[in-house]
């Protein structure tokens, strides 16, 4: 009896210091919360939304902080500086604190929005 418990407390106590991510679904309604803000942001040149586009790559929720990072359709889009204020703007008005918004150097293909040109 005195060896079984002995061999209990090892794995007991390794357990106890590992850490399993665990979902959140309080985040995962935030974040779902911004995808939807985010659709009434419209690239005027393509007439379609940022989310629809694929142009959200990653919201990075915290607590005081958001980030946003974003690609756009083209390099020198002409609408970068509109089409980046309204998506601070709207994420803004889901988490009601500053929003960060960063644009990537990734180039975006048609392909992820399941557009076929």
């Amino acid at each position: 009896m005195t060896d079984t418990a002995a061999a209990a407390t090892p794995a007991t106590s390794h357990a106890a210091t590992t850490v399993t991510p665990t979902f959140d679904p309080e985040r995962r309604a935030t974040e779902l919360a911004i995808l939807d803000a985010l659709r009434a942001v419209v690239d005027p040149e393509i007439g379609m939304n940022v989310v629809e586009l694929a142009l959200i790559k990653q919201i990075l929720l915290g607590e005081n902080e958001t980030e946003v990072k974003m690609i756009l359709t083209t390099p020198f889009c002409p609408y970068a500086g509109s089409m980046i204020a309204q998506v601070k703007e709207q994420a803004e008005s889901v988490v009601e604190h500053e929003v960060k918004v960063t644009l990537l150097a990734e180039r975006w293909d048609p392909r992820d929005a399941g557009l076929m040109w």
